[in-house]
């Protein structure tokens, strides 16, 4: 039996693992609070590329430069992205395997993770990212196929423009107290809806042993 547990958890890895708990707890949070949550999760995905971007020594890019590293960043975490095409006016990116794995089928909603890292630092390098995700793992497509325009007009998707940019050695996580209040209520309200689930599961489950 012993040896049996160990083969059935050999395939756990840690990536696996963090991957279901950020989906799953993103699916209680769009049903705690709706349609915000996407928003927040776009807020966080700007500041996460700003971060990002310190890795990279570049102060001015190119679109090949920008097609490099947003595959970079997301094969850096586990993604399977390769460049498409690269113009003057747009970059495409395909991939295999999404970061957060199968598991963002629970929470395709973290799709907007994606579109907020590669539009934020679009908007910083090139004024203007327009991001349309054109496939999507997360809603059953094969693949995930992503279109980054630096102007307006190419297609219709996300826009990012006039991102503020963190002050030198300045931290790009670093959210306004306003921000930091609102997002706390707003997660409360999250932990409230799952201690009411936990409570009707009890619940049902006292009327059941009570039959």
């Amino acid at each position: 039996m012993g040896e049996d547990i160990k083969n059935s958890l050999s395939q756990l890895t840690a990536n696996k693992f963090l991957g279901k708990l950020i989906t799953q707890y993103a699916h209680i949070h769009q049903r705690a609070i709706g349609s915000e949550a996407q928003e927040y999760i776009k807020q966080l995905g700007i500041r996460t590329g700003e971060w990002l971007e310190a890795y990279y020594n570049e102060p001015t890019w190119t679109p090949d430069d920008y097609a490099h590293a947003i595959v970079d960043i997301k094969n850096a975490i586990g993604g399977e992205f390769f460049i498409s095409e690269v113009t003057a006016d747009y970059v495409v990116v395909k991939s295999n395997k999404c970061p957060f794995g199968s598991q963002v089928k629970d929470a395709p909603h973290l799709c907007m993770m994606t579109s907020s890292v590669f539009g934020g630092i679009a908007a910083r390098h090139f004024q203007y990212g327009e991001v349309n995700l054109r496939q999507r793992i997360a809603l059953g497509d094969p693949n995930c196929e992503v279109m980054i325009a630096f102007k307006p007009g190419i297609e219709s998707g996300e826009c990012y423009k006039d991102i503020p940019i963190t002050p030198n050695n300045g931290n790009p996580f670093t959210w306004e107290e306003d921000t930091i209040a609102l997002l706390n209520k707003e997660l409360k309200r999250s932990d409230d809806m799952v201690m009411k689930l936990v409570q009707e599961l009890e619940d049902l489950k006292k009327q059941v042993e009570n039959r």
